[in-house]
């Protein structure tokens, strides 16, 4: 086992330290994710599992130096903490041979509720499949207390053993989440046919543009899709004229440039007219938490006040990585 993700994180103390201990596997330990010593290590150490968050297999997948590096011991990945692009999980299988499926989870459930099987049915954009003595369900999101048929979106709910007994000393956070004995996660979701769920978004994360409900990963998922993206994130920022207006912050692969009109240009080609974002803003990195998480409340309150007074896209130049 790959140990980089930080233990005192649930995530890590589960799916990599106590899963090890509890297979009585070896736990290769990296106090954090730099980029060449996790290479060299997985070229050295030949670990076979590798948890992780999206943020660490983007890296690896721009390395440009990745070819020198065997990483074929990998075998399986669970990726988790943030949402997966479909785009990063072929390119690392590509580099891997190993399979990197995504899977869900939340601090309150203790953490991991959902997963894809490694060697099972994979459904691309989907966490996979309740675990064992976990039951899930799909609520309305205007009063939480009609389940959704299969296919449509509301919120996902979750009742299983490892469920939080409460958020301490703060009874009105845990009657907002904890209903009738149901965890309401927050985050908006669907169920297929088959049992799988996908997760829409966040429900506070939603953008509500001139009356349109637009989903931050359905634009996200485009962007990792464009040859320059390294990484991209999208949220709504304040608009006079449709309330919220989508605003994407874009980092490039190394070396590449790119202009605003060229990364707009690129969504409305891939997406309906009402979810092209009108703001681009180029970075050289997006700020995270340690686990690799993407801080959007960080983005948010850099740019609160200073956004779109107006409707119409606002010109922000030109991004590269150089210089």
């Amino acid at each position: 086992m790959l140990g980089v993700l930080p233990f005192f994180h649930v995530y890590g103390m589960t799916t990599a330290m106590s899963m090890s201990v509890y297979a009585g596997a070896t736990i290769v330990l990296l106090p954090r994710f730099e980029l060449k010593e996790v290479l060299a290590t997985i070229k050295a150490q030949r670990p076979t599992l590798f948890p992780g968050v999206p943020t660490m297999y983007v890296a690896i997948n721009n390395f440009p130096q990745v070819g020198d590096y065997d990483l074929r011991s990998i075998k399986a990945c669970l990726s988790g903490a943030a949402p997966l692009p479909v785009e990063v999980q072929k390119r690392f299988e590509e580099l891997t041979g190993g399979r990197l499926v995504e899977g869900y989870g939340l601090t309150e459930a203790a953490p991991v509720t959902h997963a894809n099987p490694v060697y099972g049915l994979r459904k691309e954009g989907s966490i996979g499949v309740p675990f064992p003595d976990v039951e899930a369900r799909i609520m309305d999101v205007e009063t939480g207390q009609v389940e959704m048929p299969v296919g449509e979106t509301g919120e996902l709910s979750i009742r299983a053993p490892q469920v939080m007994r409460e958020y301490w000393g703060h009874p009105e956070d845990t009657s907002l989440a904890l209903r009738d004995g149901w965890l309401y996660t927050g985050d908006i979701a669907r169920m297929d046919e088959d049992g799988y769920f996908y997760i829409v978004d966040r429900k506070k994360d939603m953008i509500l543009a001139g009356g349109f409900n637009i989903y931050p990963r359905e634009i996200e998922e485009v962007l990792y899709q464009h040859p320059k993206v390294k990484e991209a994130v999208a949220l709504g920022v304040p608009d006079a004229y449709r309330g919220e207006t989508p605003k994407v912050y874009v980092v490039l692969k190394e070396g590449q440039s790119a202009t605003e009109d060229e990364i707009l240009g690129y969504c409305r080609e891939n997406l309906a007219k009402y979810k092209v974002p009108t703001i681009v803003e180029f970075r050289k990195e997006l700020p995270k938490t340690l686990v690799g998480k993407v801080l959007r409340r960080v983005l948010r309150e850099e740019g609160s006040g200073s956004e779109a007074q107006g409707s119409g896209t606002r010109n922000k130049g030109r991004g590269t990585t150089e210089g």
